[in-house]
């Protein structure tokens, strides 16, 4: 019988941006090809369970676990990805004009310490002809997001300019919106994480769309700033937030690039001790969402008793595979069984209470 780890050993061979590639275009056409294989691939991977969902944002979320934005820069996979038991996507990171992203190679495996290393760039074909594809999808089946960043060209004074276009293109069909000024691939991004600029950000957010905006942090940020980033983010209108971005403190790892962004499993303790102090600080006042480092049953519902409603997963999807999401759903509820829990809001910041 395939396995993943036979499909790994393949996919490994080639180089990781290539491999994202063909895994790409197969699940574009696969569908197309063999119709009868989304339905046949929910049956073995998502896991439906009354007590995994919840109601956020005006929608209906089947259970807890994410993919993190990166993944589906074009929204041209969600249909099969669903099928492989995410209860929600988040497509992008997009911008108003199409751009190729950073000079190649720009991706890399540290397949030992189970992590990546990536220095993309927000690589995405632009807002319109993603635009296209979303139209023809939403309302989706799970929820859907859209994850927007401003272009590498546009000037910290013009940006607001950019996150404003966007907004205004996805507001419509997407579930809710994710601001990404946290990438350290996109120069001067970064340097947007100040209190001048997310107050004008999310007032004008606010004033563009009744949808759900949420702010996604760095994992790098000093404990006062993050909180103070993201109280200046809810006080003007955000409705969440998400925690955390990729990392760029490179001692994670033992043969790194001295570039990009650092997910996977060697960002976990890093981005779970900042989501815990955020969680102290906000939990029960906004609605909170865990990403990094995320591979397990057993990390996911500890970021959802620390305080998380939703948790995302990226790198351990390529180092784990498809049954990834049913192994974390069923786990998640065997761990609520093992504390006496009826219902994951039970669970949810239950080391707060």
């Amino acid at each position: 019988m395939l396995t993943y780890d036979h499909i790994k050993k393949i996919f490994f061979q080639l180089s990781p941006e290539n491999a994202h590639n063909v895994a790409e275009f197969t699940f574009k056409n696969a569908i197309r090809f063999c119709p009868f294989l989304e339905s046949e691939l929910a049956k073995r991977y998502f896991v439906t369970d009354e007590r995994l969902e919840q109601k956020l944002f005006g929608s209906t979320f089947l259970n807890p676990i994410g993919l993190a934005a990166g993944f589906d820069k074009n929204a041209t996979m969600i249909k099969m990805l669903t099928a492989l038991g995410f209860g929600h996507i988040e497509f992008g990171t997009m911008t108003p004009i199409p751009q190729d992203g950073n000079p190649k190679p720009r991706l890399f495996r540290h397949i030992k310490q189970q992590s990546i290393q990536n220095a993309m760039g927000f690589n995405n074909d632009g807002m319109d002809k993603i635009k296209k594809r979303v139209e023809k999808l939403y309302p989706f089946a799970i929820p859907i997001v859209a994850n927007i960043g401003k272009n590498k060209t546009t000037s910290a004074k013009d940006a607001l300019n950019d996150y404003k276009k966007l907004i205004d293109c996805f507001k419509d069909i997407s579930n809710y919106i994710v601001i990404n000024i946290s990438s350290p691939n996109t120069p001067g991004l970064r340097d947007l994480q100040n209190e001048e600029f997310i107050k004008e950000l999310f007032t004008m957010a606010k004033e563009k769309t009744n949808k759900a905006v949420l702010l996604k942090i760095a994992p790098d940020l000093e404990v006062k700033d993050a909180i103070n980033i993201c109280s200046v983010a809810l006080e003007n209108g955000a409705s969440g937030i998400v925690a955390t971005n990729t990392t760029i403190d490179y001692s994670l790892l033992s043969n790194p690039q001295s570039f990009g962004g650092i997910s996977g499993k060697v960002l976990e303790p890093k981005s779970s001790a900042l989501f815990e102090e955020l969680a102290k600080e906000f939990y029960g006042k906004t609605t909170l969402i865990s990403a990094g480092g995320i591979d397990s049953a057993e990390t996911a519902y500890k970021r959802i008793k620390m305080g998380a409603s939703l948790v995302q997963i990226y790198s351990a999807f390529i180092f784990k595979g498809p049954k990834l999401n049913h192994d974390i759903s069923q786990g998640v509820l065997d761990l609520m069984d093992r504390d006496g829990f009826h219902h994951i809001s039970e669970a949810i910041g239950s080391d707060r209470k």
